[in-house]
């Protein structure tokens, strides 16, 4: 169908306003012969007349009755999952006019750092744990986002020389059970305070003068004038009993001074365990603050992919039409059945968004298009 469109000699704009349909839907249908979900038949019969009115052959393709698009199977657990890492290849980021990928290890300051109301909140929770003390669960599904916070918080504190110490201890072989992986416990989480606070000294054997001695060091550093902050990510797999033991580390005191902010970082099993009615960990519960990292949802995806392209040297507008950004949005929202009604799940997380869009522009370079359309997207 390409060539004979071809041979008409009129652009894909000019001959979809003439048959009645958007532009990106007749380059998928064209090119691709992917034919929309709805109003295929009518747009089958339009093309034909198209064709006719042009004076050119009616393609063998449309002697049939088109094959619209398959369905998504809205509760298939591939449609609950991210799509897979995709890197803007070399060719495709010169065709868009961009410095360099602004999708892959693309946070290098502060000003990287695309930031909605919801994130700000969640960036300023954290902040003021770490100058004030306080305990905070920043929790947001895989590719929300969560570890650019933690670095943005580790650079402002840099940044503004704040008297910060940071506590993190190692979670690369954390699991919320022994027989997974190992168990982080209040023991360990004391000797990582120890070492930021005190580095070299060695902790006490026993359970008692270890504790005394944290307590000790951390009021010695406070008079010092330095804070300290705890901040322990892949938060989801603490333990029950390790979640408990945090809340007497967030009471450590001098006098009304907080010896110790804490900032857990997870993903949404996190909140679960946190709920308000799990009498578990009921304590932790009326001490700590959640906060949510947000999909970029209610308009915030074009800003979000406006600052990506500016950072890199690009232009949104002169790269991606505003249907392929709607079309961003329909593959990254997925729907479950509640009940008797249809509630949509949005995916629309940065590193989600990134993948999909990187696809879509080496899609659309492959294609020879000079801007990504929602054909693109759709077969991204």
């Amino acid at each position: 169908m390409e060539q004979t469109f071809k041979q008409i000699g009129k652009s894909y704009a000019v001959a979809a306003a003439e048959i009645g349909c958007s532009k990106p839907t007749l380059v998928g249908v064209v090119k691709h012969s992917r034919w929309p979900k709805k109003n295929a038949a009518a747009l089958h019969e339009n093309l034909k007349v198209f064709f006719k009115q042009n004076g050119a052959d009616i393609p063998e393709c449309l002697e049939n009755e088109p094959e619209a698009a398959p369905a998504l199977n809205l509760e298939s657990e591939d449609e609950n999952m991210l799509l897979r890492k995709a890197t803007l290849t070399q060719a495709a980021r010169q065709a868009f006019g961009l410095a360099r990928d602004p999708f892959n290890d693309e946070i290098g300051s502060a000003e990287d750092v695309f930031l909605t109301p919801d994130i700000r909140y969640v960036r300023e929770a954290m902040y003021q744990a770490a100058a004030h003390g306080g305990f905070v669960a920043a929790v947001g599904e895989s590719g929300s986002g969560k570890t650019t916070l933690r670095e943005d918080l580790e650079e402002r504190l840099l940044r503004e020389n704040r008297p910060v110490l940071l506590a993190q201890p190692y979670v690369l072989a954390m699991e919320e059970n022994d027989i997974k992986g190992k168990t982080l416990k209040a023991a360990h989480i004391a000797e990582a305070i120890l070492e930021a606070v005190s580095p070299g000294s060695s902790p006490k054997r026993s359970p008692e003068a270890r504790f005394r001695q944290i307590h000790q060091a951390l009021i010695e550093s406070h008079k010092a004038g330095n804070r300290h902050l705890l901040i322990i990510e892949e938060a989801h797999c603490l333990p029950w009993v390790t979640l408990k033991h945090l809340k007497r580390f967030a009471e450590l005191k001098h006098g009304f001074a907080r010896l110790l902010g804490i900032v857990l970082i997870g993903q949404p099993e996190l909140a679960h365990k946190l709920a308000e009615n799990n009498p578990q960990v009921r304590e932790v519960v009326q001490r700590c603050e959640i906060v949510t990292l947000l999909p970029l949802s209610d308009g915030k995806l074009k800003g979000y992919l406006k600052h990506k392209f500016e950072r890199a040297g690009g232009d949104v507008d002169k790269i991606m039409d505003d249907a392929a950004i709607d079309q961003v949005a329909a593959r990254l929202t997925i729907h479950s059945r509640a009940s008797r009604e249809m509630a949509g799940q949005s995916l629309l997380y940065p590193l989600a968004v990134n993948n999909l869009v990187a696809a879509a522009m080496n899609q659309a370079y492959m294609q020879g298009d000079a801007v990504v359309y929602a054909d693109a997207v759709a077969g991204a």
